[in-house]
């Protein structure tokens, strides 16, 4: 069923499912399981001498973690619902095909859902149910734009670092729900940071467009910095990410791990390359090709830490 052919007779089911299509793609659950088992499984290698365990509740983990960034989806549509009417009024959302009140709910499924989690982990108030209420707090501040939205709509670069700040709070739930109750620590600081910068490139990146695609209504970094220049902060970012990443797996690995500071390699060339195109021959496709390559950097970079902790610690299999 296209979009096109979608009404108000069709099931909601059937219709929030085509707003996810469109603004929250299943795809993105992805990038999603790769930074909860990540961020848990580098949690579980610290607190553990011993072999690393993976159960059923590490798949509800992951689950959590995709949740979290649909409620942020969540915010985000409630908070440029206005101007998404004037800008894209074909949307699902914007055409009355769901509602924020259908969004709101799936919002309020979500932070149970994540609550619970955490709760069953700690077995009670404990280490996780704290990193997430705190997640929780600055999510919901995040949403209220802090209560300065009109002043920080006018600064991009502020709204994008205040916003990219819930990645380390993320992280650090993450871990908690791996390793309950492990303390902050200096790889663990650096892991956060990487959540940050990489979280930072993906956000310039998918903002850094070409003159055909620039709008007076909608704000780029393009528009701030010019093509040439956001396309260079993005270059800075994603070296800077991957260089995080070969910190954090080498100190994961007593040993040399060539095969993955291969893959990291291979995951820093490609968005290298990308917009080194762009720069050329900056275009809608070659922006999606940025988004694309930006992505998969991230994607291998952080299935190379999981790899470090397998590979180094070994792994077993639980039933919970």
């Amino acid at each position: 069923m296209s979009e096109s052919t979608l009404t108000l007779e069709h099931p909601l089911v059937s219709r929030l499912k085509a707003w996810m299509d469109e603004r929250f793609p299943l795809v993105n659950g992805l990038l999603c399981v790769f930074l909860y088992f990540a961020a848990a499984m580098v949690g579980r290698a610290i607190a553990a001498d011993t072999q690393v365990s993976l159960g059923l509740l590490d798949v509800v983990g992951a689950l959590a973690t995709w949740s979290f960034f649909l409620l942020l989806r969540v915010y985000d549509e409630h908070k440029d619902y206005e101007l998404d009417v004037k800008n894209h009024p074909q949307r699902i959302l914007q055409s009355g095909l769901v509602t924020l009140n259908h969004l709101k709910a799936l919002g309020g499924a979500a932070i149970v859902f994540q609550f619970v989690l955490s709760i069953v982990i700690d077995k009670g108030w404990g280490a996780a149910t704290q990193a997430w209420l705190l997640m929780f707090i600055y999510s919901a501040l995040m949403a209220k734009e802090f209560f300065i939205g009109e002043w920080l709509e006018k600064n991009l670069v502020l709204y994008a670092l205040s916003h990219m700040a819930i990645m380390p709070l993320i992280m650090w739930w993450i871990v908690q729900v791996g390793a309950s109750g492990l303390p902050l620590q200096p790889l663990l600081i650096v892991l956060g940071a990487l959540f940050f910068v990489s979280g930072f490139a993906f956000e310039i990146c998918r903002k850094t467009r070409g003159p055909e695609e620039e709008r007076d209504t909608v704000d780029s970094y393009s528009k701030i910095f010019g093509t040439r220049g956001a396309a260079c902060v993005v270059l800075l970012l994603v070296t800077s990410m991957v260089g995080l990443q070969f910190y954090v797996v080498s100190q994961l690995f007593t040993g040399t791990f060539w095969n993955g500071f291969v893959v990291l390699a291979v995951g820093a060339l490609l968005p290298l390359w990308s917009l080194f195109k762009f720069l050329r021959t900056p275009s809608l496709k070659a922006r999606e090709r940025n988004e694309g390559c930006v992505a998969l950097s991230m994607l291998l970079g952080y299935g190379v830490l999981i790899a470090a902790v397998v590979v180094e610690h070994g792994v077993s299999f639980t039933a919970i």
